[in-house]
């Protein structure tokens, strides 16, 4: 083993022997080199004055050299903040920008050790990042039954997880923190799990209460002191787009410093927070109880970013840090919520107006992108109706879940789409 990644091991097993216990071996080897062309570069950087011909870019009149026709689309921003290698972890504004942002908007957080966060490319890459470092062939995932495909391929395809699903609603239609409960405890034999915890969750746009958010903090201490170590990773891809009283922190607040057997990861970033889908910038940040650990969290994080991508897109990393320090951000940011919230309560209206029957019965939703029907007929064979004959597209999910988009659909436009999701619903039932 690599010096560097056995000096990084030891100092995690010395200051949190149980969070070691949760690496994998790949997470144990990995490591970011001290000694390379980014360490020589960065000491170019500070010292040669003169002539520096170490990293791999190309520079002109003493700026990176571009081109003109890219150029002029990007004429508000200095070459230097678009054209070079952004550092692996990401730009340091940014990061130290987002960390005050995370603790303003959390203040769960006040008082709480957690780490710097560092730049991902998007939060895809951050999962696969805590897929990378924690999980091992045969390490159980546990997220409920209503959860984001893309997980399976991550934690399952990529890295062998076993995926532990439970109901995400109970009787009363919250969520089922006794089904966490009980699926965590099921792996006490094994003595570690990974716990998914998506809020607003995909594909449901639902959000705990604040009653919910104990029980599930509660479930995961149970867990903890039954002996498991728990990898907690909480997705808030959907971070803020809360639009009725429920929960509207992240529960890693809530999870930082719960318990030693606690490793609480939150994956965020400005890609559905701030709309920016095709910038791809994510951050993952690391809570614990000391220091001297999360400094080697993150060591072995870049090392991961590294040896994958090297670093994030510089541009986009620009933009959002414009973007966030502008006086004009939060009234802007708050225009966008309004619209999203008229659009989540026009739907409820619509579907609660009795003007469907019991066709389009749902899920609860408040929060996020999306929400979701559960016919009595095939979902996927009105997904075919719609896309068909009514020019509509949905995401059909099992046998008869339909999840439905309302963030990209106009709240005029919203009555005629119901409209037509509801007449493909007979359609089929009538055996069209």
């Amino acid at each position: 083993m690599n010096p560097l990644a056995q000096q990084l091991n030891e100092t995690i097993a010395k200051e949190q022997p149980r969070v070691f216990e949760m690496v994998s071996k790949l997470g144990k080897a990995v490591y970011f080199p001290k000694v390379g062309i980014l360490s020589q570069s960065a000491d170019a950087k500070q010292k040669a004055g003169v002539y520096n011909a170490t990293i791999g870019i190309a520079t002109e009149n003493g700026k990176p050299m571009h081109l003109q026709v890219i150029q002029e689309t990007l004429s508000a921003y200095d070459p230097k903040d678009i054209y070079e290698y952004a550092p692996p972890a990401g730009k340091p504004e940014l990061r130290t920008v987002w960390r005050d942002k995370m603790l303003e908007e959390n203040p769960s957080l006040a008082g709480k050790t957690f780490s710097l966060p560092v730049v991902t490319n998007a939060l895809t890459h951050g999962l696969s990042i805590v897929a990378d470092l924690f999980v091992d062939e045969g390490d159980a995932v546990i997220l409920p039954d209503k959860n984001w495909e893309n997980y399976e391929l991550t934690f399952g395809v990529r890295r062998g997880a076993v995926m532990v699903e439970y109901p995400l609603y109970d009787a009363d239609d919250k969520f089922n923190a006794a089904g966490l409960r009980d699926a965590l405890l099921s792996q006490k034999g094994r003595g570690k799990a990974i716990v998914l915890l998506n809020f607003p969750n995909n594909p449901t746009g639902y959000t705990p209460g604040a009653e919910e958010g104990s029980a599930i903090v509660e479930a995961i201490r149970e867990a903890a002191e039954a002996g498991i170590n728990v990898v907690t990773v909480t997705d808030d891809a959907y971070f803020a787009l809360f639009f009725e009283n429920s929960l509207h922190e992240s529960l890693f607040g809530r999870l930082c410093g719960l318990h030693e057997r606690v490793l609480p990861i939150k994956i965020d970033g400005a890609t559905k927070e701030e709309y920016v889908w095709g910038f791809r910038v994510g951050f993952i940040t690391y809570g614990g109880q000391s220091e001297a650990c999360l400094a080697a969290l993150e060591q072995k994080t870049l090392g991961i970013i590294r040896a994958t991508i090297s670093s994030g897109p510089h541009p986009s990393q620009t933009f959002v840090l414009k973007a966030l320090k502008s006086p004009d951000f939060a009234e802007q940011k708050a225009q966008k919520y309004a619209i999203m919230k008229g659009r989540a309560n026009r739907v409820k209206q619509l579907l609660d107006g009795g003007k469907y029957g019991g066709d389009l019965q749902y899920y609860p939703f408040n929060s996020g992108y999306f929400m979701c029907l559960k016919l009595d007929v095939d979902a996927e064979a009105v997904r075919q109706r719609l896309l068909n004959e009514y020019g509509v597209g949905t995401i059909a999910l099992g046998g008869t879940d339909l999840r439905v988009a309302f963030s990209c659909i106009e709240e005029p436009q919203l009555e005629d789409l119901f409209h037509r999701i509801h007449s493909a619903v007979q359609d089929v039932r009538n055996g069209k």
